[in-house]
């Protein structure tokens, strides 16, 4: 019997298999609005027979989006956008529903990747960025300004009614984003935080408002619903965020309520340097999964069926997620379930498209 077409839980949460279609950004947006792009784009991902399919990171204000194009969910016009989108998915999918949610910080204001990916002057439609100190993600750009008090206390509510709006619009599971080098893993990098109050310096003051704004989140929302959060396990810079420290806000979370942790790494530094290969963060997730007791996701270049397979087989992670595999192929889970000998739910519509050598496959 195939382990990665076997059931899981993440909280209060069932799945029927442990494929998760990880968030990709669309830079798509109108002024935070899901489009008829999304409409599209996360009706087809819908259609994959995954386990689990997590939005795109959402900003939880405007000033938080990456770029122009980001999806927003932070007032009602944002809400009602994505409303209709999601109502259309429904009508027609069952997939287990999960959002990113997010803040750029110092990464916001930038171009869509295929425009460049630089970030963008005020002049040209851009806006300032925030972030823990006044220190710029690459020479050239603007510098931050650094949180204040007031800017920390916005932030968390952001996320927590950004959240809340998630639960209305019938979304089943939570995830906040601190990896990538976006806001709250600006908190917990010493590259990047480099403040003089309980927030910078230490370990402890590093991780603090990461987990201020998870507790926030978790409080906010019903237990039934999943809250977990995505991690860089490594900056990839000497000197920088490691695996080791990702080990203790690992348990830091787990012991506050934490539902699972999504373990990805790098986006903090133009410093880093990776080797990139397949399954090149899977050592990170496996390092952590053996000091936690949550669900632990894995993902990095995981393309191949018996690949995916093997990452839970061998204990790697607990569930594996997919990107730029899912973009390129929306139905790799049917073609997974084909090569691992196991089957997966698909529309009714779709059943007849079963190739005469793996009939049975779909259902």
């Amino acid at each position: 019997m195939s382990q990665l077409f076997s059931a899981a839980k993440i909280g209060e949460l069932e799945l029927e298999n442990r494929i998760v279609i990880a968030p990709m950004c669309q830079y798509s947006a109108d002024a935070g609005c899901a489009s008829s792009w999304h409409r599209i784009h996360l009706g087809s991902l819908a259609l994959s027979g995954a386990g689990l399919l997590i939005l795109e990171a959402t900003a939880v204000e405007a000033q938080g989006r990456i770029s122009p194009g980001d999806l927003g969910l932070w007032d009602d016009k944002t809400e009602a956008a994505l409303h209709s989108v999601l109502s259309d998915i429904r009508a027609w999918s069952p997939i287990r529903l999960g959002i990113q949610l997010g803040h750029a910080g110092r990464k916001a204001s930038c171009r869509a990747p295929w425009q460049g990916g630089h970030q963008l002057p005020e002049s040209e439609g851009g806006w300032q960025t925030v972030a823990p100190s006044a220190i710029s993600f690459a020479e050239q750009d603007h510098a931050p300004t650094a949180l204040d008090e007031a800017g920390l206390v916005r932030i968390k509510q952001a996320f927590v009614e950004s959240a809340q709006r998630a639960v209305c619009l019938g979304i089943q599971l939570i995830e906040i984003h601190a990896a990538h080098g976006y806001l709250l893993h600006q908190f917990l990098s010493p590259l990047s935080n480099q403040r003089q109050d309980q927030y910078g310096g230490s370990l402890e003051n590093r991780l603090r408002f990461p987990l201020e704004v998870f507790a926030a989140v978790r409080a906010a929302v019903p237990a039934s619903i999943p809250v977990g959060v995505r991690l860089s396990a490594s900056d990839w810079v000497e000197g920088g965020w490691d695996v080791e420290q990702s080990i203790v806000f690992s348990q830091q979370l787990e012991a506050q309520g934490c539902d699972y942790v999504h373990v990805s790494s790098g986006g903090l530094s133009p410093q880093q340097s990776i080797t990139v290969g397949p399954g090149y963060q899977l050592p990170f997730a496996r390092d952590i999964r053996q000091q936690v007791k949550i669900p632990v996701i894995g993902v990095g270049l995981i393309t191949d069926p018996q690949q995916a397979e093997a990452v839970v087989e061998q204990g790697d992670a607990d569930l594996v997620a997919l990107g730029r595999a899912v973009l390129y192929n929306p139905h790799w889970p049917w073609q997974a379930a084909a090569a691992l000998n196991a089957q997966v739910k698909v529309p009714s519509q779709y059943l007849r498209s079963e190739p005469h050598g793996v009939k049975g496959t779909l259902v």
